[in-house]
């Protein structure tokens, strides 16, 4: 129930919540993967049951595919629906230019996949993940299970020569065992502190041998739509230049907040 959400929780449902207002009848919609991408899953399902909605919906993970089913969402692969009208989805840190990490959750290659094939992504997020500079949060870049011991070494020996301040890179663990993508592939999580060039950061990571994709999301987000704890609500469209804040009232909606993690 609402009044029992924490105050991080409360910004991430009325970010979500407005975000889906950018949802129309008929559209073909990228479902991000994460926390805040739940809350919007679950709204758009919502909407979907209660006003008869009709979107199909291309998943970022195996996460979201089964949430989406369970909230009567039809699911389509991307191959499927070939381009999207919008995609939704979190980030693990935004700044001023709409630049992301995203990653923390594992699923960065779909989720780069599927914005980068959208008329349009927004972004969904708590005022936390804003940033001065991108890099506080570890950048995660994904990278195949073969000689990924090398990989990480042919990393670390770049970003010697990188705007960063921190050069420790680890593999995520799920318990005594590395990270498995829904590709096959492993994590690398690369502990930078701070990027000062994170399009150049992208452009070499990824001439990496063995590297797959990087969490480094630049120039893909159109709009971010920034959540408050106490129901306001900010929308920053870097297209438009524009910047409306707006407040949402909660609404107790036993269906909406059950079976949430």
């Amino acid at each position: 129930m609402t009044g029992e959400l924490s105050p991080i929780d409360k910004a991430k449902f009325v970010a979500a919540k407005r975000a889906v207002d950018y949802v129309e009848d008929g559209m073909r919609v990228g479902l991000g993967t994460g926390s805040t991408a739940a809350w919007m899953v679950r709204c758009l399902g919502e909407m979907v049951r209660d006003d008869g909605l009709k979107i199909r919906g291309v998943p970022t993970s195996t996460r979201t595919a089964a949430l989406a089913r369970e909230v009567g969402i039809e699911v389509i692969s991307l191959d499927e629906a070939r381009w999207l009208d919008l995609t939704i989805d979190g980030a693990d840190e935004f700044d001023g230019d709409l630049n992301l990490i995203k990653g923390g959750g594992g699923a960065l290659l779909q989720e780069k996949i599927v914005a980068t094939a959208s008329d349009q992504m927004i972004v969904i997020a708590d005022v936390g993940k804003e940033v001065e500079s991108l890099g506080a949060f570890p950048l995660p870049i994904e990278v195949i299970p073969f000689g990924w011991q090398t990989t990480k070494a042919l990393v670390e020996e770049m970003l010697i020569s990188m705007d960063v301040l921190g050069r420790s890179v680890t593999l995520r663990m799920n318990g005594d065992t590395p990270f498995v993508t829904d590709e096959g592939n492993h994590i690398l999580d690369l502990h930078l502190n701070r990027i000062g060039n994170a399009r150049q950061l992208s452009m070499v990571l990824n001439q990496v041998p063995g590297v797959v994709e990087n969490g480094l999301f630049i120039d893909i987000c159109d709009v971010v739509i920034v959540g408050y704890g106490d129901g306001r609500v900010e929308t920053r469209d870097i297209n438009e230049g524009t910047v409306e804040t707006d407040r949402l009232d909660f609404v107790e909606n036993e269906n909406l907040f059950t079976d949430l993690d």
